[in-house]
């Protein structure tokens, strides 16, 4: 894997250098801009920026009706106030008209350490797959949060974007293409398919690491985009092992896993789930003491992978 970078920094940037060539293009935030880092439109192109302060249903409701006259609003808080605050004028107002309004969720899952469970987002995966009409993106690192901040521009229709707080290991490169729906094979493998979002994706490849002088390997997929959920690529990745694992930051409850275990329904397949065991998170010194709790190592990957190898 190479180096870490910034998924918070990567699209605030991208969403500068997009809002520079398309005048549609809005931010809207509610008293995080730092923390979102849509404080880059703040700066540069203020008339195009609206500080909506700790009032996200309001906020949402606003973009909506940018949406009606053409515009493309970008809506930014945590992940947790973003889907939870605004759930009703999210259904109601955005994904049931359908309109053209971006919805980003930043600091998602555990990565907001030290705030604690008020401020970690462990289910906003699942709620907003719930929601018809709503296209669900998860970008696993730097370079792939700035394609997607371009693709989504181009398309019609509701988006949420799920944002994590820390630097992360990109694992894809510059020239690898983001089509939002298709799924991207990381590494080939014979033993185990992963379908990971997000940081499970970089823990993935970490067990992959210790595990091939064990002569096990994984087939790591990238599920970036939730939803729609590419079901013929599902099967296609997983027909020939029948041994699956999914990976996220998120309740177990109604997420990935939930969307692949639905793919595979109909296939002879052994399957196990890897997430948050439906609990809240908690406070802590730092992101790495979180995902140790909650058993989101590649330790505790590989653990998987043995267990469903030796069944």
């Amino acid at each position: 894997m190479n180096n870490q970078e910034n998924l918070r920094q990567a699209y605030g940037k991208e969403l500068l250098k997009w809002a520079k060539k398309d005048e549609r293009i809005i931010a809207l935030d509610a008293d995080l801009c730092g923390s979102t880092q849509t404080v880059f439109i703040e700066k540069e192109i203020p008339q195009r920026f609206f500080e909506m302060g700790i009032a996200e249903q309001n906020m949402t409701s606003v973009a909506a009706g940018l949406a009606l006259v053409g515009k493309i609003p970008f809506v930014n808080s945590f992940a947790v106030f973003s889907v939870g605050q605004a759930y009703n004028q999210i259904r109601q107002g955005i994904a049931l008209p359908r309109l053209n309004v971006k919805i980003v969720g930043s600091s998602c899952g555990l990565s907001d350490f030290g705030d604690g469970a008020t401020h970690q987002s462990i289910e906003d995966i699942s709620i907003m797959r719930a929601i018809p009409n709503m296209t669900i993106i998860v970008p696993v690192d730097a370079i792939e949060t700035r394609k997607v901040v371009g693709e989504v521009i181009k398309y019609k229709g509701p988006v949420y974007i799920r944002i994590n707080r820390n630097d992360l290991p990109n694992v894809t490169k510059e020239s690898d293409q983001f089509i939002i729906g298709k799924m991207q094979k990381i590494t080939e493998g014979k033993d185990v398919v992963i379908f990971a979002c997000g940081l499970m994706v970089s823990q993935s490849l970490k067990a992959r690491e210790i595990l091939l002088p064990q002569g096990i390997s994984l087939r790591i997929i990238n599920v970036s985009t939730i939803k729609p959920l590419n079901k013929e690529e599902v099967i296609k990745f997983s027909r020939d092992i029948k041994k699956v694992i999914t990976a996220e930051e998120n309740n177990v409850i109604g997420g990935l896993g939930g969307a692949i275990c639905e793919a595979l329904e109909d296939q002879e397949m052994k399957i196990t789930r890897i997430g948050i065991n439906d609990e809240f998170g908690q406070s802590a010194s730092c992101y790495e003491d979180l995902i140790k709790y909650y058993h989101l190592t590649p330790e505790d990957i590989i653990t998987k992978v043995k267990n469903l190898i030796n069944q």
